[in-house]
């Protein structure tokens, strides 16, 4: 990694001490608005925990900061991205990230009703990481059927066979990022157009 990168990241526990102190949060009122333990917390804000996505979007949304600002991240030109989605089967892809390579991250947005299939899930090379922002996501994950709302998160070696869809009556929007080796995951919407 940069040093660059590394100075970032090292100035975020000193950083995300004093937004909180200065907005008068406790650790323990932190920790109950994201879920994230007060030891954890204690270990970023002094530097011996490295934050990662799965701190940093809870932490940006307690604070109602815009993550960058949280981490404090260095002007580099024009940071604008002008994402093109893509849409199969009634389901959106917004690439978020443009370098090629490392992690990929994508907003996907998959609809509520249409035709019903029923759910097949796949595998493929990679690790898995999601946020659920709106609506409720039906996560498929080897035997495990389950169901995940706004602001819960779920990580998992894409080996087990997953699967992904919409549960309930309003379209389901997620954060999904993916490793070097899952870039190239499927959409596998639960609805698909009817056979002509």
């Amino acid at each position: 990694m940069s040093d660059d990168f590394d100075a970032v990241l090292a100035a975020v526990g000193p950083r995300l001490r004093e937004l909180r102190r200065r907005g008068g949060i406790t650790l323990t009122a932190l920790s109950a608005a994201t879920g994230i333990a007060i030891s954890t917390l204690s270990r970023l804000e002094s530097g011996q925990r490295r934050p990662g996505l799965e701190l940093l979007l809870p932490l940006a949304k307690a604070l109602g900061l815009p993550l960058e600002e949280l981490v404090g991240a260095p002007a580099t030109g024009d940071p604008r991205l002008f994402p093109r989605p893509v849409s199969r089967w009634g389901a959106t892809v917004i690439p978020l990230t443009r370098k090629p390579g490392g992690l990929q991250v994508f907003k996907q947005i998959l609809p509520a009703g249409g035709t019903e299939t029923e759910p097949e899930p796949r595998s493929h090379e990679g690790y898995h990481w999601l946020y659920v922002l709106n609506g409720r996501l039906r996560l498929i994950l080897g035997q495990t059927d389950m169901t995940l709302g706004p602001g819960e998160v779920a990580e998992f070696d894409t080996h087990l066979p997953h699967w992904f869809g919409a549960a309930g009556d309003t379209p389901v929007e997620y954060l999904s990022i993916v490793g070097p080796q899952g870039e190239r995951f499927h959409i596998k919407a639960r609805y698909r157009p009817e056979a002509t």
